[in-house]
């Protein structure tokens, strides 16, 4: 069975890292330290692993084939945007901690959470732009 690597399945790929970022903060930022937590990191870590070598495999296998250069062009736009997207949030989750730190005694567990949560948000738009330009053929 032969299946080509389309550059839709590596982009999408990249949800799969940011909801276990979040799942590991979850539990590593949490102050209510549950037994099963090690064993959920266990088996984050395993499926991480796994999940890693299998992506390599595939990026391997996608760089042996032929480059899809519409669609290489499209990711890079739909980077562009996510770059510009990213730049303003940062800088309005870096002043809201200076103003918020000066103001109240601010934790930093909501800071850290602000900022995984982008992560995760930022792969969910660049793979909905991506796909977005890739079907439209912009």
């Amino acid at each position: 069975m032969h299946k080509p690597v389309s550059l839709k399945e590596l982009v999408g790929t990249q949800i799969i890292f940011a909801i276990m970022l979040v799942s590991c903060y979850w539990m590593w930022a949490g102050t209510d330290w549950q037994d099963w937590y090690p064993i959920w990191q266990f088996v984050l870590g395993g499926f991480l692993f796994v999940f890693f070598i299998l992506l390599c495999l595939r990026m391997e296998k996608y760089k042996k084939e032929g480059v899809d250069e519409l669609a290489e062009r499209n990711l890079k736009r739909a980077d562009s945007i996510c770059l510009k997207i990213i730049v303003v949030t940062m800088t309005g989750i870096a002043w809201t901690c200076v103003i918020m730190g000066h103001i109240h005694n601010f934790d930093t567990a909501v800071i850290g959470w602000a900022i995984v949560l982008c992560i995760l948000a930022l792969a969910v738009i660049r793979t909905i732009l991506f796909f977005l330009f890739d079907s439209t053929g912009l």
